[in-house]
């Protein structure tokens, strides 16, 4: 429906996405960043032994790490991750067999040489003899490194006591997406996961918090003034999942809200807040787990969460770990459900189930928001999004993706657009095949795969399963077919139903959506998609239950029969269950528009569908016009369609006097510099060789 509303869908991203997409960029804001190459397979870890030891005054760090290792091929060399900034001296690096039997210790390896990769965070030791496929060893590293100032790896900063006004120095990790390699070696990859025994040092007088509760804490053995904490090992998680804060904030102890067994422990650590706050807090997180425990109908498992609330977290609002989520204070404050939903969410979607490599981290993120969205409808009916979702995520879509050259400029926002597709993708598949199904289907995707790391692939295999089992899908029919025609291709379509009043039948045709340059696109012609054609008629208007979807095959049109009287309209991808624009013929737009104009009518269109005609109203003779919009007849055209139904368009007003504000202001530029571009060409044509421009 939106064939060419270039200033309909620029001020609609500006006016309604800005606060929204502004939670996307800062979500998982360095996943974009993530290019690297795989650890060769031959060995790999079976568990880890960490001891950290910060030193907060001088900011750095020492520690060990011992890995239990299997070769799982033949090999003379162990490859690891080491970010650059961490030091190992290869000197002391112990390399130990295990006898298979016992498990205890067997002989030394010997160790040629220890080398970084160049320009890569990996390092590479070189044994003198080889190692037998189904071996184990233990890998015992020695390292160093500095405590970051920026909010990566470990980290150092500061907030200002409530109580006494100084200020508190903390330390706290963020090690997403791949920055546990700066506080310890390791395989720092999202498919591998391993149980980890850990101790940390502290300051007396601090406590430290880790992904699981704390086992026993004894005096420092050689540092003085510092205790040594150890903790419960923990389940496998990948290495981006471990996380500790050393910090002197206080914690609610009064537990006054009521919950479920299953749930765990919400220990909430706040500079003094007042008990009236934390308890608003709790209950909010309360109710947000308890909802989203609901909808996957399968506890975490994990004894306790500890939420964090740091009054100064400079550059992200929200640092996750297993059982651990460090937030900003103002961010936890606020009422809303859905940023809190999506940070309890990835402890399933995530961190208990991982995706197996980076290039799946869109469709985890993806699928964390349009959950989180779900379960926002679920605990206040959606009143945070004030009517404006999909729309706030989805007409911003609509706007970058019909360039020319789409996110041509900038990678982060390139591949948050990538998720924000993926998103409406994800909710098109649930709609399609049935709220109930999908839920059944993220279900069992959970069961499977919980301590392990799953494909792309299997999220959308499990959904396909869910679907034939439920007949809410032909068993012909693949949801990962359906994902990859709108994943491989970055652009979105645009549907155009053209109705035969005469036989009752209409054409569906399907091509890319462009708004500039329709010429200048390469491999256009090729783009296409399965497309859900769902229907709805002026005589049987049912917005609650879409009617059954018919699924356009990647084909460039289809025909579609059985379709109203020619006095009534029909209304395609009512509620914009699809991300793709629709446009129908003259009359089918006279008479949705005829529609619109009565008000006990227009009410009995959703919301969604309502504004989503009288925008696209509106796009279609912004459409009409583009080819007169330097011209003032162009403008005159336009102005007067908007005085003439003036009160008509809803909430497209604004986009509508901003559009005629646009329009003016093309037609000043145009009588501006026309002509002298125009003088210019001609005068480089009359100049020119005129070979040049034979064919």
């Amino acid at each position: 429906m939106m064939a060419c509303g270039t200033r309909t869908l620029f001020i609609l991203t500006i006016l309604l996405t800005a606060s929204g997409f502004k939670a996307f960029v800062n979500d998982f804001s360095s996943l974009h960043v993530i290019s690297e190459v795989r650890l060769p397979t031959e060995v790999l870890p079976l568990s880890y032994e960490v001891l950290i030891e910060p030193h907060m005054d001088n900011q750095n760090f020492e520690g060990s790490i011992k890995m239990h290792l299997r070769w799982i091929a033949d090999s003379k060399k162990v490859y690891f991750h080491a970010h650059d900034t961490l030091l190992i001296d290869v000197s002391q690096i112990i390399l130990t067999t295990l006898n298979m039997g016992n498990g205890t210790l067997g002989n030394n390896v010997i160790i040629l040489r220890g080398i970084r990769l160049p320009r890569k965070p990996v390092f590479v030791l070189y044994l003198k003899d080889k190692i037998k496929k189904g071996s184990e060893c233990l890998l015992d590293i020695y390292f160093q490194g500095n405590i970051s100032e920026t909010e990566e790896g470990l980290f150092r900063s500061s907030y200002t006591n409530s109580s006494h006004d100084g200020a508190e120095i903390y330390l706290a990790t963020n090690l997403n997406p791949n920055n546990a390699r700066r506080l310890f070696p390791c395989f720092d990859e999202p498919g591998i996961k391993v149980p980890f025994n850990v101790s940390i040092a502290r300051p007396k007088g601090y406590i430290t918090l880790f992904n699981t509760p704390l086992h026993k804490s004894i005096n420092h053995p050689k540092l003085r003034g510092y205790s040594l904490d150890f903790f419960h090992p923990s389940a496998p998680m990948s290495s981006h999942a471990f996380g500790f804060v050393i910090l002197k904030l206080n914690t609610w102890n009064e537990h006054k809200i009521q919950k479920s067994s299953d749930i765990p422990a919400i220990n909430i650590w706040s500079n003094n807040l007042s008990s009236t706050i934390i308890l608003d807090i709790q209950n909010k997180l309360n109710v947000a787990h308890t909802t989203i425990q609901k909808f996957f109908s399968i506890p975490l498992p994990i004894t306790k969460l500890d939420v964090i609330a740091i009054p100064s977290l400079a550059t992200v609002p929200f640092i996750s770990a297993s059982g651990i989520l460090i937030a900003r204070e103002s961010e936890i404050l606020k009422k809303d459900a859905f940023e809190i939903s999506r940070e309890l969410i990835y402890q399933w979607i995530g961190i208990w189930i991982t995706p197996e490599w980076w290039t799946d981290a869109n469709v985890n993120k993806a699928l964390i928001s349009f959950i989180a969205s779900e379960i926002v409808f679920e605990i206040n009916g959606g009143k945070e999004f004030n009517g404006k979702y999909p729309m706030t995520i989805l007409y911003s879509l609509y706007y970058e993706l019909s360039k020319r050259y789409p996110n041509s400029h900038i990678t982060g926002i390139k591949h948050e657009f990538a998720s924000i597709k993926v998103q409406l993708i994800i909710r098109m598949l649930c709609l399609t095949v049935g709220k109930y199904t999908f839920r059944l289907a993220i279900q069992s995707f959970i069961s499977d795969y919980k301590f392990k790391t799953y494909k792309s692939s299997d999220f959308w295999n499990a959904i396909t399963t869910q679907a034939i089992a439920d007949n809410s899908l032909d068993s012909d029919l693949s949801i990962l077919r359906i994902s990859e025609s709108w994943l491989k291709h970055n652009r979105l379509p645009l549907v155009t139903i053209i109705r035969d009043y005469d036989s009752e039948t209409a054409i569906v045709q399907q091509k890319v959506y462009l708004r500039e340059r329709l010429h200048d696109v390469p491999d256009q012609d090729s783009m296409l998609w399965w497309i859900p054609i769902a229907l709805t008629r002026q005589d049987s208007l049912n917005f609650v239950n879409p009617s059954s979807f018919i699924w356009m095959n990647k084909t460039r049109q289809m025909l579609i029969s059985n379709l109203p009287r020619k006095n009534m309209f029909i209304i395609v991808n009512e509620e914009e269950i699809g991300p793709f624009p629709v446009n129908y013929d003259d009359n089918n737009w006279n008479m949705l528009s005829k529609y619109l104009r009565t008000e006990e009518k227009r009410e009995s269109i959703p919301v969604y569908t309502r504004f989503y005609n009288n925008t696209n109203i509106w796009s279609k003779l912004i459409s009409s016009a583009t080819g007169m919009f330097s011209t003032q007849q162009g403008y005159d055209s336009v102005k007067n369609f908007y005085d003439k139904h003036h009160g008509h368009f809803g909430r497209a007003q604004h986009i509508i006097e901003k559009s005629l504000r646009n329009i003016k202001e093309e037609i000043q530029w145009s009588n501006q510099n026309i002509p002298v571009i125009e003088e210019w060409i001609d005068h480089y044509l009359s100049d020119a060789p005129k070979h040049a421009y034979v064919n």
